[in-house]
C-alpha cells in the first residue's frame, strides 16, 4: 500500500456537477534505470529549501465531511470528492456550491471528467460513471458501475475467469480485489490503478473490461496517459511506461524508471509532449526523467529535495511544477532549461493537514491552483508566472 495512502485511509464527502470539461494537468511517471549519479544531479538533491515568497490563498472552500481526497476541473466547474456520498460540485467565478451527489459511504480516491461523463473511482474497488443531465434536481445521475452487470453475468460461470486474491478466495479477473487509487481515461478507453497491484483496461464505449494486468509489486498510485504512452507510479518505488500492441490489442510493458531504494512513488505527471516524466516520493523527493525521441530510454536529468515530507500530489503548468506535501505546504518550481534544475518560485502555507490533491487552471499572467486536504477544506491560489 502506498505509504501516503495508507497513513491516511480517507474519511470524507463527495457531491457536485460538471459541464465542458477542461483536460487536468496531468500527474505521470515513467523510467528505464536510473541512471548514474553526475555531480550535477549531486548538487541538486540537498538545496536549501529556503521558503520564500510564501503567499496566502485566495478563497478556502468548507463542507466536506472528511479528507478532500481528489478533484478534477469541468469547464466552469470545480468538483472535489471525500466519501462516496460526498462530492460537491462548486461553479466558478465565485465559487459557491452548486451541487452535491455521489454514491455509497467509502472514500472516493479518484475523479475524471470526460465530455459530459464524469468518472469515481472507490474505496469498494467500483468504478462508478455519472452523466451530467439537465434535470435540475439530478444533475448528475448515475448511470453504472463497474465492472457493469453484464460483465458479471458474461463471466461467473466459467471457473477459468476467476483467480487467486488470498488464500481461499477468489475473484473474477474483472474485479479489483482492493480501493481504486487512480483513473486515466485516454483514447477510448477507461485505465484503473488499484492497492491490489494490478491496471485494468476498460472499453469506454461499452464498459467492457479488457485487460487486468499484474503491473506493479506493490500499491499502484498514480495513472497518466500522454501520446499514446500510459505512465504508471507505484508504493514499489518504479514508473513503467506501457503501450498498447496494435496487432493484439494488448498493453506491453515498453520502459521502467526506478526511484530512490525503498521509497513510495506517490504522485506522477507527465508533461504534454510527453518527454518529461515526474514523480513525487515519500522521501520528499520530485525525480525528472528526460525520453529519448523513440520513447524507449528515460535518463534522470534532475533530482531534488522539495519537501521535508511525502510528496502526495503534483501538479504540472507548463514549465511551473507544483507539489503538495504531508508537511502540509504546497511548492512551485520552474523549471530551468539552461540547467536543467529546478528553481524554487513560491511556497504556499495554509491547510492544517496534509495536501492530498492537486489541480491548475491557466489564466491571463498565470494560472489557478487548487488543493485539497485531510484538513476537510479545498483551498484556491493564484500563482503568478513572473514574481516582484
Amino acid at each position: 500500500m502506498s505509504s501516503a495512502d495508507s497513513d491516511m485511509r480517507d474519511s470524507s464527502v463527495m457531491g457536485t456537477p460538471l459541464i465542458s470539461p477542461v483536460s487536468s494537468p496531468a500527474t505521470s511517471t515513467t523510467s528505464s534505470g536510473r541512471t548514474s549519479h553526475d555531480s550535477d544531479v549531486e548538487n541538486q538533491m540537498n538545496p536549501p529549501l529556503c521558503r520564500t515568497h510564501c503567499k496566502k490563498s485566495v478563497a478556502v472552500l468548507s463542507g466536506h465531511a472528511g479528507t478532500v481526497s481528489c478533484l478534477t476541473i469541468c469547464g466552469e466547474f470545480v468538483i472535489t470528492a471525500s466519501r462516496g456520498d460526498d462530492i460537491i460540485v462548486w461553479q466558478q467565478p465565485d465559487l459557491r456550491e452548486f451541487a452535491r451527489f455521489g454514491y455509497g459511504d467509502g472514500a472516493v480516491k479518484a475523479v475524471f471528467s470526460s465530455g459530459n461523463r464524469v468518472f469515481t473511482a472507490h474505496q469498494d474497488g467500483r468504478i462508478r460513471v455519472w452523466r451530467v443531465t439537465r434535470d435540475s434536481q439530478n444533475v448528475f445521475k448515475l448511470v453504472t458501475a463497474l465492472p457493469t452487470a453484464k460483465d458479471y453475468l458474461g463471466k461467473f460461470l466459467n471457473q477459468r475467469n476467476y483467480i487467486q486474491t488470498r488464500r481461499h478466495h477468489k475473484r473474477l479477473w474483472i474485479e479489483h480485489s482492493d480501493s481504486i487509487s487512480c483513473l486515466e481515461v485516454s483514447n477510448g478507453l477507461i485505465y484503473s490503478g488499484s492497492w491490489d497491484k494490478t491496471l485494468k483496461v476498460w472499453r469506454l464505449s461499452d464498459f467492457k473490461c479488457l485487460e487486468s494486468i499484474n503491473a506493479h509489486t506493490d500499491a499502484i498510485n498514480c495513472l497518466v496517459s500522454r501520446k499514446g504512452t500510459l505512465y504508471s507510479s507505484s508504493a514499489d518505488g518504479t514508473i513503467k511506461a506501457w503501450c498498447r500492441d496494435k496487432i493484439t490489442k494488448t498493453h506491453q510493458l515498453k520502459a521502467t524508471m526506478m526511484g530512490h531504494k525503498d521509497v513510495s512513488l506517490n504522485s506522477l505527471v507527465v508533461s504534454d509532449d510527453g518527454k518529461s516524466v515526474y514523480a513525487g516520493g515519500s522521501d520528499g523527493c520530485v525525480i525528472g526523467w528526460r525520453a529519448n525521441d523513440e520513447f524507449e530510454t528515460y535518463t534522470i536529468f534532475v533530482e531534488m529535495k522539495t519537501h521535508t515530507m511525502s510528496v502526495l500530489c503534483m501538479c504540472l503548468m507548463g514549465d511551473f511544477l507544483c507539489c503538495g506535501s504531508a508537511d502540509k505546504s504546497i511548492s512551485v518550481w520552474k523549471l530551468d532549461e539552461n540547467e536543467n534544475c529546478l528553481k524554487e518560485h513560491m511556497v504556499m502555507r495554509g491547510h492544517e493537514g496534509a495536501v492530498k490533491c492537486l489541480q491548475g487552471m491557466r489564466a491571463r499572467g498565470g494560472f489557478m491552483l487548487y488543493s485539497g486536504s485531510i484538513d476537510k477544506t479545498v483551498r484556491v491560489w493564484w500563482i503568478p508566472i513572473s514574481i516582484a
